[in-house]
C-alpha cells in the first residue's frame, strides 16, 4: 500500500487524534525505527516518552511470548504470579513508605485514582494543580490540566484552583482547609519541558502536610528511569503520597500505575477502586521485564550520564536559545517554529517532538540512546540553525 492510500485509509476511519509525522512506522529495533520503503530513522521521540528500553528489546519481546503462550488475561477476580511479583518489584523500587500500587492502563487511568484516593482519605474536594500542566484527557484529568486549550472545549469541569508553577507563595495563596490535595506535573514536559526549583517541591510537601492535603507527583513520563532517577521525586529527596506513572513502565504496553502510600493504602476498602484490564497478566509481565531490564543494563544511570552531554552539547549549538530537562527528557528552544525544526530532522532521517512552547522541540528516547546518537541530532541541528 502506497503511503498516500494508507493515511487517507486511517484519516477516514479513524478518529482525528494527533497531527501525525507524514510516515509509516512498520517495524522497531533498540533505538531505530523503520518504515514500509526499509528507510531507517533514529528514534529521539520514543514514541512519546514510552519505547524506555528500545524497541522490540529481546528480553521484552521473549516475556511477551512466554506470557501469552501460557495466559494473555484474566481480571483481579482471582490471583495472578506475575501480577503479585511485578507488585513486589515496583514497592520495592519505590520511595521509602510506599506501600500497595494500584494497576490501570494510562496516565489518565492512573491520575483519576490518585484523586478519588486523595478525596476519600481527606474527605475534602477541592484540588490544586498547576497552570499549564498537562495531566491526560478524561474529564477528571481534563479538571485538573492547566493547560487552557484542553479544558476549554469539555467545561463545566471538576472543581480545581490553578497555582502558578514552581511558585510556592503562588500554591499557598490557594491552599486551605478544604484542599484534598495539591497535584504536580513534576516536569512540565508538554508545556516545553519546564522543571522547577530543587527547593520548591520540598516546600511544596511541608506546606501539603501543615495544611493536611495531600501531593501527588505526576510522574506519567519521567518514572521509571527518564529523568537520570528511577522516580523524579528521588532528585529531590522527597516523598510524596500518591505517584502516577504510566507511558514507558512496560516498554510498549499499555499500563498506568498509581503507587500509594502504606498509610493510605491501609485505609482503601474492596469495591473502591477497579479496572478490567488492570493488572492483566501480559502486560504486568512486560513491565516486570522493562524493570529488569533497567536495572541490569543500568539504563536509569545511562539516561543521567547521556542526558548530561545532551544538554552540555546542544546549548553549545549556534542558535539554541535554551535547553531545559532532566536525564533523557530535554526540551531544546530554537528560534524557529518546532514544527519547522522537526520536519526539517525528519528528513534527516531523526524522530523529534514538538511542545505547546511554539519554538521548543523535545527529545523523549529509549534510555539505551549513547553520546553518538546525540552527536548526529546536534550535527542536524546545525544544518538546520
Amino acid at each position: 500500500m502506497q503511503l498516500s492510500d494508507l493515511i487517507a485509509l486511517e484519516d477516514k476511519y479513524q478518529l482525528l487524534t494527533y497531527k501525525k509525522f507524514p510516515l509509516d512506522v512498520v517495524k522497531g529495533k533498540g533505538k531505530y525505527v523503520y518504515d514500509s520503503e526499509g528507510r531507517e530513522y533514529l528514534d529521539l521521540y520514543g514514541g512519546h516518552a514510552v519505547v524506555s528500553i528500545g524497541h522490540c528489546h529481546p528480553k521484552l519481546v521473549k516475556a511477551i511470548q512466554d506470557q501469552a503462550e501460557k495466559l494473555i488475561f484474566y481480571s483481579n477476580a482471582v490471583y495472578s504470579p506475575i501480577r503479585a511479583e511485578l507488585s513486589k518489584l515496583l514497592v520495592e523500587i519505590a520511595p521509602q513508605g510506599t506501600g500497595a500500587v494500584f494497576f490501570s492502563n494510562s496516565g489518565a487511568e492512573a491520575n483519576e485514582t490518585a484523586l478519588k484516593i486523595a478525596r476519600k482519605f481527606t474527605g475534602r474536594t477541592e484540588v490544586i494543580s498547576m497552570e499549564n500542566s498537562f495531566h491526560g484527557r478524561t474529564v477528571g484529568a481534563l479538571s485538573v490540566t492547566g493547560a487552557k486549550k484542553y479544558r476549554d472545549s469539555v467545561k463545566p469541569l471538576l472543581d480545581c484552583k490553578f497555582a502558578k508553577f514552581g511558585d510556592l507563595e503562588s500554591v499557598r495563596n490557594l491552599i486551605s482547609d478544604r484542599t484534598a490535595a495539591v497535584m504536580v506535573e513534576v516536569i512540565q514536559s508538554l508545556a516545553g519541558v519546564y522543571v522547577a526549583g530543587e527547593g520548591y517541591y520540598r516546600e511544596l510537601y511541608r506546606l501539603c502536610k501543615e495544611k493536611g492535603a495531600l501531593l501527588i507527583f505526576d510522574e506519567v513520563q519521567t518514572m521509571p528511569g527518564r529523568t537520570g532517577a528511577m522516580f523524579a521525586c528521588n532528585h529531590w529527596e522527597v516523598t510524596p503520597d500518591l505517584i502516577t506513572t504510566a507511558k514507558g513502565i512496560a516498554g510498549g504496553v499499555p499500563m498506568g500505575v498509581t503507587f500509594v502510600k502504606e498509610e493510605i493504602a491501609k485505609t482503601i476498602s474492596y469495591g473502591e477502586q477497579g479496572s478490567t484490564f488492570g493488572g492483566g497478566q501480559l502486560a504486568c509481565a512486560a513491565s516486570k521485564a522493562t524493570l529488569e531490564v533497567l536495572l541490569e543494563e543500568k539504563l536509569v544511570e545511562n539516561a543521567q550520564a547521556v542526558g548530561e552531554y545532551a544538554r552540555k552539547v546542544i546549548s553549545e549549538v549556534p542558535g539554541v536559545k535554551e535547553v531545559r530537562g532532566l536525564g533523557l527528557l530535554i526540551g531544546v528552544e530554537t528560534p524557529l517554529p518546532g514544527g519547522e525544526v522537526q520536519k526539517k530532522l525528519l528528513s534527516q532521517g531523526i524522530l523529534v517532538g514538538t511542545s505547546d512552547h511554539p519554538n521548543t522541540v523535545r527529545l523523549l528516547p529509549p534510555l539505551t540512546i549513547g553520546k553518538a546518537d546525540i552527536d548526529r541530532f546536534t550535527d542536524g541541528l546545525r544544518k538546520i540553525l
